[in-house]
């Protein structure tokens, strides 16, 4: 028999096509911080964020909303990174903590541009490793001169650390 009449490889299982994030409940560990890499983007991608009303009214939303706690964080103009942990035991879901902080922090932003919006959801990410932790934060605080918007990380004004976020194994 020839090669000529081999069988073809097998295709690979397709993928499940997602149309918005998959929000995973957080992993309960009494061995490990619990610790989420949290991404929020403005509707439409739009170039708002970067300015200190912006600044001052997130700032203002997070420290009101106490079920989680923000670490580090940095704001580019059309989207937020941040860190966060839980600020009460068992956490309640991210996503209605997400959704309460920017429904505070869109009334305070819509007093002086009344088309604000943010996209609907977001994207998470449980840190499993304190390695990964550092990587990420290494990472996000680099965003603001990989875009061309500083020449040094210090010289970015819209970042910060709220509350100190403990990584333990």
């Amino acid at each position: 028999m020839s090669d000529h009449f081999a069988s073809a490889p097998a295709p690979e299982p397709s993928r499940p096509v997602r149309h918005r994030p998959a929000h995973p409940p957080v992993v309960e560990s009494a061995d490990h911080a619990v610790i989420v890499f949290l991404t929020v983007c403005t509707h439409q991608r739009r170039a708002c964020l970067a300015n200190p009303a912006t600044h001052t009214a997130l700032l203002n939303a997070w420290h009101a909303a106490q079920n989680w706690r923000v670490g580090r964080y940095v704001l580019m103009p059309d989207h937020v990174h941040l860190f966060c942990a839980p600020g009460v035991w068992p956490p309640p879901p991210l996503r209605s903590w997400v959704a309460y902080w920017k429904r505070l922090a869109t009334q305070a932003l819509r007093e002086t541009d009344p088309t604000f919006e943010w996209q609907r959801d977001h994207w998470d990410t449980q840190l499993r490793r304190g390695q990964s932790y550092g990587e990420k934060w290494n990472y996000v605080r680099m965003n603001p001169v990989r875009a061309g918007l500083v020449s040094t990380v210090e010289a970015w004004p819209y970042q910060g650390e709220l509350h100190r976020l403990f990584w333990h194994d």
